[in-house]
C-alpha cells in the first residue's frame, strides 16, 4: 500500500475549489446528472455494492443505513448531515468542507433523492464560524444555479437544503443528541429503539451520515463500483481521509486507501519529530483505545484495527513521542469527556467525574498500586452501561493505558509525583519498562 490517492481532496490547493463555478469546472453536479436518471432504489443498490461504510466512526455501510427507510410509507423522510466534528485529535470534514463544500451539497442532493426525502439538513459546528458562512455560501449558489430547490435539472425531484450551526456540545455529535438539538432541545442521546430510520427526526424515518460519507458519494457514483472497490481491503473498501497530528514533522489530512498502516503514513508525514521516537498513538481519535510503536504495521481498516483490539473511528492519529506524560495525557482527555457528559445517565455523569478524580490523584503521585485497580473497575463500571457511546470512549484510553504503560503509573506513585518535566517535558531518567 504505497500509492495514495486524491479524490476528494483532489482540488484542495486551487484558489477556487469552494466555488461553485471551480467545482463544476473540474466536472462537479455531472454525478448528479447521472444519479436523477437513475431509479432511487438503483442508486442505493449502487451504494451497496460500493461497500462504503461510514466515515465518522462505527464504520457501518452506508447503502445499508439508506435501504432501512421504509418506502410507500406516505411519511416525509429527512436527510441529516453530521457535520459536528467534536473528536479531540480529528481534522477531516472541516478542511473539506472549507475546501470543497459543493462535494457535499451533490451528495445530499443524491443521497436525499434515494431515500426520497425533500428536505436535507446539515447540522454543523458553530464554532468554525468561517466554515459555517462557507457552507452557506455554497448553499445559496446552489439555489441561484437551480440545483437546489423545485425541479432539480428537470428531474421532477426536490429538495431544500437547511444549514444548522450548533452550540458547541460534544454530546450533539452522537445522531440521536444530534437530531433533539436540531428539534429545538436539549441534546442528549435518545433511548433505542425506535431507530432514527423509524422514528428521528420530528418522528419520521431519518438518515444521520458523516460529511465525509456522503461527499465520497458523488465520486463513486461517476466512476463506478469496481472502481472504489479496487481501493482498500477485502470488507473495508475505498479512500478515506486521516487525520495526522501530535509529534510529527509535517501534520495534516491525508487522502490514502482503508488499509494503508501508521508506518506508511508517517513516512508521508515526514517522520516522527527529529530526535525522538514514536510512543503511543490513537488508530481514531481520543475515543478509541490507545496503540504502541508495536501496533507500527496495522492495516488501518476496520477489521485490522479491531483485530488488534481498538477501533478506526474518525480515523484522527494522534501521534505522542516519548516527552509525553501518558497519565497526564489520558488525564486530559478524561476531564473532556467530563465536562462533554450530557448527565442524563448516571454511568457517565458521575463515573466520568470520578475517573478525573482518580487519574488526578495517581498523575500527582497520591494513592497506592490498589488504585490502578479500582481504576479499573470504575471503568468496568461505566462502559457499555450509558445511554451512549461517550462513556465508552472516555474508559478506552484508560484502560489500554494501564495495559501498556503500567508501570509508568507506578512511576508516578514510587516518584510521589510525575516523572516528566512538565516544563521541558524531559524523560524521567529511571526505568518506565
Amino acid at each position: 500500500m504505497s500509492k495514495l490517492v486524491s479524490v476528494l481532496t483532489s482540488n484542495w490547493e486551487k484558489s477556487d475549489s469552494f466555488t461553485i463555478s471551480g467545482y463544476q469546472r473540474d466536472g462537479g453536479y455531472k454525478a448528479l446528472e447521472k444519479a436523477l436518471k437513475m431509479k432511487p432504489d438503483e442508486v442505493i443498490q449502487l451504494v451497496k455494492d460500493s461497500g462504503l461504510r461510514g466515515r465518522g466512526g462505527a464504520g457501518f455501510p452506508t447503502g445499508n443505513k439508506w435501504g432501512f427507510i421504509p418506502q410507500g410509507d406516505n411519511k416525509e423522510h429527512y436527510l441529516v448531515v453530521n457535520a459536528d466534528e467534536s473528536e479531540p485529535g480529528t481534522c477531516k470534514d472541516t478542511p473539506l468542507l472549507m475546501a470543497n463544500p459543493h462535494v457535499l451539497i451533490e451528495g445530499i442532493i443524491i443521497a436525499s433523492y434515494a431515500i426520497r426525502a425533500n428536505h436535507a439538513f446539515i447540522y454543523i459546528r458553530g464554532e468554525i464560524v468561517h466554515v459555517v458562512r462557507r457552507v452557506q455560501q455554497a448553499i445559496e449558489d446552489a439555489y441561484k444555479t437551480k440545483l437546489l430547490g423545485k425541479n432539480i435539472l428537470g428531474s421532477g425531484f426536490d429538495l431544500e437544503l437547511t444549514l444548522h450551526a450548533g452550540a458547541g456540545a460534544y454530546i450533539c455529535g452522537e445522531e440521536t443528541a444530534l437530531l433533539d438539538s436540531l428539534e429545538g432541545f436539549r441534546g442528549q442521546p435518545r433511548l433505542r429503539p425506535p431507530f432514527p430510520a423509524i422514528a428521528g427526526l420530528y418522528a419520521k424515518p431519518t438518515v444521520v451520515n458523516n460529511v465525509e460519507s456522503i461527499a465520497s458519494v458523488p465520486a463513486i457514483i461517476d466512476n463506478g463500483v469496481a472502481w472504489f472497490t479496487s481501493m482498500g481491503t477485502e470488507k473495508s473498501k475505498g479512500f478515506t481521509l486521516y487525520s495526522l497530528s501530535g509529534h510529527v514533522k509535517n501534520p495534516g489530512q491525508i487522502e490514502a486507501p482503508l488499509g494503508i498502516t501508521l508506518r506508511e503514513l508517517l513516512e508521508i508525514a515526514g517522520g516522527i519529530r527529529a530526535g525522538h521516537k514514536l510512543k503511543f498513538w490513537t488508530p481514531g481519535g481520543s475515543s478509541t483505545p490507545i496503540f504502541t510503536d508495536q501496533h507500527l504495521d496495522i492495516p488501518l481498516d476496520y477489521e485490522g484495527v479491531a483485530a488488534a483490539g481498538s477501533m478506526l473511528g474518525t480515523k484522527a492519529l494522534q501521534i505522542f513521542d516519548e516527552t509525553t506524560c501518558i497519565v497526564r495525557a489520558v488525564l486530559r482527555w478524561t476531564e473532556f469527556y467530563k465536562h462533554e457528559s450530557c448527565g442524563k445517565c448516571t454511568p457517565c455523569r458521575e463515573g466520568t467525574w470520578w475517573l478525573v478524580q482518580a487519574l488526578a490523584d495517581l498523575e500527582a503521585g497520591r494513592g497506592s498500586e490498589a488504585d490502578l485497580d479500582k481504576l479499573l473497575d470504575l471503568c468496568d463500571n461505566i462502559a457499555g452501561r450509558s445511554f451512549c457511546a461517550l462513556a465508552d470512549g472516555a474508559a478506552a484510553p484508560i484502560i489500554s493505558s494501564l495495559k501498556y504503560f503500567r508501570a509508568e503509573y507506578l512511576q508516578h506513585l514510587q516518584n510521589g509525583g510525575c516523572p516528566f518535566d512538565p516544563v521541558a517535558a524531559t524523560l524521567f531518567q529511571g526505568s518506565l519498562t
